[in-house]
């Protein structure tokens, strides 16, 4: 729960510990509540946000490319110089390139994703003509998984989590994220690299998030698995 835990204190240094009158707290719990993170977890994590020796944070964003795959990391850190000094590690052990901030502002948008468990659903069409209404783009139904998945533009992000909540819908998880607008086919090698690449940047406990552009064919699926 490390990275939630870091989301709720940087939540709470920002605009306090109500969640009623801060969104990103409210929205920090709602996605700690989706990841089942007992209680106490969120109450200790929200107290240690209002504690003056409490570190402050920094957002900070990195980007570039790796075997012709553009990777984009987002941190939040309490020390800028190890951040900057662990990611450009990552690039370099793997023959990458960090770019300035802004490069790959073609290759990848900010999309609102909202996933919400179908049980919360009770009518189907009713809950569609609203969220449409809030600024949905997309709605996939996953039956199977019993889960709704809903995208929208950067701006209509708000302005959803206000409608999920007048129709008391807690989604398992909303966040903005970067979705690719193009992709890259790799063969099997970079694939396996560029996997590596994100699990290293997944144990560091100052990222974040980890995008990427790549694209994996069925055969380069299998081939992963075999």
């Amino acid at each position: 729960f490390s990275k939630i835990i870091k989301e709720i204190t940087v939540a709470v240094k920002e605009g306090g510990s109500d969640p009623d009158s801060n969104p990103r707290l409210r929205l920090a719990i709602a996605n700690a509540k989706g990841v089942s993170m007992p209680k106490d977890n969120i109450l200790r994590a929200i107290n240690k946000g209002t504690e003056k020796e409490t570190a402050n944070f920094l957002e900070t964003t990195y980007e570039g490319y790796i075997s012709g795959v553009a990777i984009f990391v987002e941190c939040t850190t309490d020390n800028i110089q190890r951040t900057v000094s662990n990611v450009r590690s990552i690039f370099n052990k793997f023959g990458g390139s960090l770019g300035v901030n802004g490069s790959l502002a073609h290759i990848f948008e900010r999309k609102g994703i909202f996933t919400i468990p179908l049980s919360q659903i009770k009518n189907m069409e009713e809950f569609e003509l609203e969220v449409i209404d809030a600024g949905a783009e997309d709605i996939d139904v996953d039956e199977e998984n019993g889960i709704i998945t809903i995208n929208t533009a950067m701006e209509d992000f708000g302005p959803m989590i206000k409608k999920l909540e007048a129709l008391h819908i807690e989604p398992e998880n909303a966040q903005l994220q970067r979705i690719p607008v193009s992709t890259v086919e790799v063969d099997v090698e970079t694939a396996k690299k560029i996997l590596r690449v994100i699990d290293l940047f997944e144990e560091d406990d100052d990222v974040q998030n980890i995008y990427h552009n790549m694209s994996l064919t069925d055969e380069i699926m299998a081939s992963l698995e075999s």
